[in-house]
């Protein structure tokens, strides 16, 4: 097959969106598929804004062409990158890959170029939903926006050939909006980087030295993740928070979590001996359509107290590998931690059914259901082409139009 990726967000950024298309990447290389990614670049003027052909030596990614276009830093994120450009510039590119399908990961700016031009050229486009935006807008101050940023998730989700949603909270959210064609696409977890195995006594040592259990989050450090709700858990008896990763508000948070451990942007084995270690892990964020660091600690056999909305719901089975707790109940959020931390016996048996939970839930067999995926939007859109061609004869276009032979 020969696939074109267009990701919102890519290297050298790590996010969710990012990790998800670099395991696609290494599936399609170990296939043989023919690939090219079209990214953000890191700085606009890394990228001609002008040109629309393919460059001569471009950048590699798992043995595939990176094609960057140019793009500007987020005001507050200058890590977080918007693309720039036309909606042209994405078709002439297209038109020399000549794609069988259009992958999008996680569409908004970019994506939603891509979307356009792959539509007027009658290409299939399987796009990603991955991030709740619009929700993202009052912890923005921008509460006024919400509802124009949905309008704008329908128009590219309707426009795609099919959107592939990773929890059945996110297909009941976007069916409720008029959002059609949607198939479910969850993710899957590096059981080998994410293992109790990588548990550390000597890391424990350093964060804890008088033995307290871990509690611990992972992510990015940004209002969307609420992390500001683990203050109901900084000053627990016997425990330490542990805060893993960097952002925005990671100044913030150290004011607001002063007994909490940061440990900074973790990856690799480094990032799986820390999760590994934790007692039990914590996520606040209302707003996660899946929530990956839930399935990477259950790998690691470390059970999960999250919020019980979005993605988690599908994840966390209560009373077996972790507790949710409702939204804004931080009430309950502590209960639910200070009975797993304080209860030696129902920890193990979370921390063994957790693991249990998440094993067969690999990134080949994942990846091979996204090829499924794939080949289901090619034959839908064929069939929404040849729609399209009988409506345009039938109301009498091509008679109009079309001069005698």
């Amino acid at each position: 097959m020969k696939v074109v990726v267009v990701a919102e967000s890519f290297l050298p950024h790590m996010n969710g969106v990012t990790n998800s298309v670099l395991q696609v990447l290494a599936h399609l290389r170990r296939r043989g598929d023919t690939v090219t990614v079209i990214a953000p670049s890191d700085s606009f003027l890394d990228s001609n804004p002008l040109a629309e052909q393919l460059p001569d030596q471009p950048e590699l990614c798992s043995g595939f062409p990176v094609i960057r276009v140019p793009s500007l830093p987020l005001p507050d994120y200058p890590k977080v990158r918007v693309a720039a450009g036309f909606v042209m510039r994405i078709r002439h590119l297209f038109e020399q890959l000549q794609p069988d399908v259009v992958h999008v990961a996680s569409p908004f700016v970019l994506g939603w170029r891509a979307i356009q031009a792959a539509e007027a050229m009658g290409l299939p486009t399987v796009s990603i939903y991955q991030t709740e935006i619009p929700t993202y807008a009052a912890r923005y101050k921008l509460p006024w926006a919400e509802e124009l940023l949905w309008q704008h998730v329908q128009r590219m989700h309707n426009t795609s050939t099919l959107t592939l949603v990773p929890s059945s909270f996110c297909k009941r959210q976007l069916r409720e909006r008029g959002i059609q064609r949607l198939k479910t696409w969850r993710r899957g977890v590096d059981l080998e980087r994410f293992t109790p195995t990588r548990r550390s006594a000597e890391l424990r040592a350093r964060i804890a030295p008088n033995g307290e259990k871990l509690i611990g989050f992972v992510g990015r450090l940004a209002a969307e993740k609420q992390i500001e709700d683990l203050a109901a858990l900084d000053s627990m008896p016997g425990t330490r928070l542990v805060i893993i990763g960097t952002g925005p508000e990671e100044k913030s948070l150290r004011r607001r979590l002063p007994n909490a451990y940061f440990s900074g942007f973790q990856s690799g084995d480094a990032l799986g001996a820390h999760v590994a270690s934790l007692d039990v892990f914590v996520h606040p964020g209302e707003a996660e359509t899946f929530c990956q660091t839930i399935q990477e600690a259950f790998a690691a056999a470390v059970p999960v107290v999250a919020v019980g909305r979005g993605g988690p719901l599908d994840l966390v089975d209560p009373g077996r590998t972790g507790w949710l707790y409702s939204p804004g109940d931080l009430n309950g959020m502590r209960a639910a931690v200070e009975h797993l931390v304080t209860d030696d016996e129902a920890r193990a048996k979370a921390s063994a059914q957790a693991h249990k939970e998440v094993q067969g839930r690999t990134w080949e067999a994942i990846c091979n259901q996204l090829i499924g995926h794939y080949a289901r939007a090619i034959d839908v859109n064929t069939r929404l082409q040849a729609h399209r061609a009988k409506q345009y004869i039938s109301s009498g276009w091509l008679s109009r139009n079309v001069l005698p032979m």
